[in-house]
């Protein structure tokens, strides 16, 4: 058995706003948030990002109850989809409570960004920002399980 605990810091770069303040599970796509620059962030981290379309958003649950975590489970707890591990999922509650979304850039002006698609509520912190290469997209078709189309 591999041990791997250790301590890790990090700390935010920007914060999202938005009108979202609780973390519901669905209706993402309507919301439009706006990530703003911490102030110890230069402006120009941004120089350049209007030339991508879209971004990979890394931010932190911050807001989500601390409370053991549930290994395996029915994706929303919903007893007609099939019960899978917490890594065969895409939500909050994770053994660490990072998010990962990819978002489109609608605009960029000065120290903020604005971006559709972003599954994170007002005040949660961002992480890192990397733009999307089509490089790095799979090359081979992407499989998933069936209850994933019925959910989004």
């Amino acid at each position: 058995m591999v041990n791997c605990t250790m301590q890790i810091q990090l700390k935010a770069i920007a914060t999202v706003k938005n009108k979202r303040a609780e973390p519901f599970d669905d209706n993402w796509g309507d919301v439009v948030s706006e990530i703003e620059l911490a102030d110890d962030i230069p402006t120009e981290a941004f120089d350049g990002i209007e030339d991508f379309s879209h971004l990979e958003i890394i931010y932190f649950f911050d807001k989500v109850v601390n409370e053991p975590i549930v290994f395996s489970r029915r994706p929303r707890g919903n007893p007609a989809y099939p019960k899978v591990g917490v890594f065969a999922q895409r939500n909050k509650d994770r053994p660490n409570s990072i998010g990962l979304c990819t978002v489109e850039l609608i605009e960029h002006q000065g120290r903020s960004i604005k971006v559709k698609y972003l599954d994170a509520i007002n005040s949660t912190p961002i992480l890192d920002i990397k733009p999307v290469f089509k490089e790095f997209a799979p090359k081979t078709t992407i499989k998933q399980a069936a209850w994933v189309s019925a959910i989004y």
